[in-house]
């Protein structure tokens, strides 16, 4: 049954700034099924912004609100893209979730790349503190590793440009859905 799952959802993942919520809607345009962002569902479902749950209801409530959200996605029989926010892989329970929705494309990107993406945006609230560089840097190196175990292919976005991993992508799920006897 987590077999068939695995072919009809695309799970973006990746640091924030990597590009997932623009790559998703691009995804969705050209593969003609919808887009979700969880970040954006969360914030509908709380009638609150992600930034207002973090500072109200604290990490851990929103957290949980992701693992819920996993739960459902797992267990729905809709074909969608869902571009995941940047912490839902960091609990082992939603790791393991997030293998069961679909397949995962992790759109990685070095910690400069996200930086340079950021220094300007106030509406991400782990990065409101002294050093934002630093704190990309400290939490990129603690969640690469957890985005490559739950990745079913990555795509290395520092230097490509959105139509160049719009390319990769396609190419990725094309592969994956026509699988030659090469495989």
């Amino acid at each position: 049954m987590s077999k068939k799952k695995k072919g009809e959802n695309v799970i973006l993942i990746g640091f924030m700034g990597s590009g997932k919520t623009t790559m998703g809607i691009r995804l969705s345009y050209k593969l003609q099924i919808p887009v979700e962002d969880t970040d954006k569902i969360i914030e509908t479902m709380e009638g609150m912004k992600t930034s207002e749950i973090f500072a109200e209801k604290g990490e851990a409530y929103f957290r949980k609100k992701e693992t819920q959200l996993l739960e459902s996605i797992s267990a729905s029989s809709s074909r969608k893209i869902y571009s995941l926010g940047g912490g839902t892989p960091m609990l082992p329970q939603n790791q393991g979730l997030i293998c069961k929705c679909g397949k995962v494309i992790y759109l990685r990107a070095k910690a400069e790349t996200i930086y340079d993406r950021l220094k300007n945006d106030t509406s991400r609230p782990l990065l409101q503190c002294e050093d934002p560089a630093e704190r990309i840097r400290s939490l990129l190196e603690m969640r690469d590793p957890i985005y490559m175990r739950c990745a079913d292919f990555v795509v290395e976005v520092d230097e490509c440009d959105q139509a160049e991993v719009l390319t990769k992508i396609l190419e990725y799920l094309n592969a994956e859905n026509n699988p030659t006897s090469e495989q």
